[in-house]
């Protein structure tokens, strides 16, 4: 599917007024106009089928009804608000209802416009509770890029222009990909509870499944092996839900596959059903930490508890009851799974197939030394050359990896099984193609 002028044209434009670094323009990406459900339409008016639900946001499907009728009831009454001063009613049902779903008997949450937002939020909360400022991290983790996330964010390229601004007491540890490797990751991380950190730790930050990295999951029963040990060890457990959080993996949280309750969740992507919202949860008696307001808040924005996210949060739980999302995305990731497995087997350009729920990954076989600074997708390992070959055919995927080496797909848990289907044929077609060139 070749980029039309009306992309080029608007490629050039964008360039012209925005920073060089935020939007990749060689060649020319589709600019996206409107979408619906799993379906995205471009300004040149080719569409495609979006399998990474724009960067795994749209989980209950693109313009949902029932967000954008929230949305829309709510933008006729009242836009903004003036979060902790004057805050807006419909906050407060957003919170009651995310503190009915979350796995404490008392939640308490704070909100937030990003990933980032609630990571932080999140760690602050941790030092409060605990009066320790360390922290255990996790390689090939991503927790975001403003500057007390962005110390916990593991790859180099985002880190490496600002290390002389970031915090200095994370330690990084192996994520497991094999129960021999957890024992010694757990080994690790209980020397360094155990008073070896130069820094007390207060706060162990793990995704559950590492999105950015590639899907990367660990072996069955580390979750619930790292929690003892982190609360043995005096720390908070911090599960960084993101992108897996809100039904995504099959389960309302990742960690509720291992059945683990963490001390802190960190929610963002799904939860606004494309608004910006996230939000960092957790039970009352570790979120009293905080001191009570005394009309200047210490931890606070603008936008925070916005009018516009909260309905759009509301709109999205309201579809992830109504709908399953939760129950579809783990039914459909599995048929995904097993056809991938199956159609991709004994090709020797596919090192594994691997995921949970409607959060997939294929990794290839990229020979090479990691990617740093890669400045063009032929730069970026087979999977991003596979991604362009997938755009070209009508289908939307993303490259992962530490050095380009997965296809992750992250598509709607609202895409039809027909959908669904033929997006995974053009995906493996775009999987031969490249690997015979």
């Amino acid at each position: 599917m070749p980029t039309d002028s009306a992309n080029r044209d608007l490629a050039e434009r964008l360039s012209g007024v925005e920073s060089r670094n935020v939007t990749f323009l060689r060649p020319p990406p589709p600019f996206w106009t409107d979408a619906e459900g799993a379906t995205v339409r471009d300004a040149a008016g080719n569409t495609y089928l979006d399998f990474t639900g724009a960067f795994g946001v749209a989980l209950a499907g693109h313009r949902h009804p029932l967000v954008a009728e929230r949305i829309a009831a709510q933008a006729g009454r009242l836009i903004h608000g003036m979060g902790d001063i004057h805050p807006p009613a419909v906050k407060v049902e957003l919170l009651e209802a995310l503190a009915a779903l979350m796995p404490w008997p008392d939640t308490r949450t704070i909100l937030g416009l990003s990933g980032s937002d609630a990571v932080e939020a999140a760690l602050k909360t941790a030092q409060l509770a605990t009066g320790r400022h360390g922290i255990i991290a996790f390689e090939g983790g991503y927790h975001g890029l403003t500057l007390g996330a962005l110390a916990t964010t593991h790859r180099e390229h985002f880190r490496r222009p600002f290390t002389n601004r970031l915090a200095d007491h994370v330690h990084f540890v192996r994520f497991p990909s094999s129960v021999g490797a957890a024992e010694g990751v757990l080994s690790e991380i209980d020397t360094l509870l155990s008073g070896q950190a130069a820094v007390p730790i207060g706060a162990v930050l793990v995704e559950p499944i590492q999105g950015r990295a590639g899907v990367r999951i660990p072996p069955s029963g580390f979750l619930a092996q790292l929690a003892e040990l982190v609360r043995a060890g005096g720390a908070l457990l911090v599960a960084d839900e993101i992108f897996t959080g809100m039904g995504r993996t099959g389960d309302l949280l990742a960690c509720d596959h291992d059945r683990v309750v963490p001390d802190l969740v960190c929610l963002g992507k799904a939860l606004g059903g494309g608004m910006p919202l996230s939000a960092c949860c957790g039970p009352r008696e570790v979120m009293d930490a905080w001191p009570p307001s005394s009309g200047e808040a210490v931890h606070t924005s603008t936008f925070q508890g916005h009018p516009l996210g909260c309905a759009a949060g509301l709109g999205f739980l309201a579809a992830l009851e109504t709908e399953d999302l939760s129950g579809r995305a783990r039914r459909l990731g599995s048929c995904a799974l097993d056809y991938l497995t199956a159609t991709l087997a004994g090709r020797e350009e596919v090192r594994e197939v691997r995921g949970r729920g409607l959060m997939l990954g294929v990794e290839l076989r990229v020979p090479g030394p990691a990617r740093t600074d890669a400045a063009d997708t032929a730069d970026m390992g087979l999977a991003a050359a596979v991604a362009k070959s997938a755009l070209d055919r009508g289908l939307i995927v993303l490259p992962a990896g530490a050095r380009g080496e997965v296809v992750e797909l992250t598509p709607p848990a609202t895409i039809s099984g027909r959908e669904l289907e033929a997006g995974l044929e053009v995906l493996v077609s775009a999987i031969t193609a490249e690997a015979t060139r």
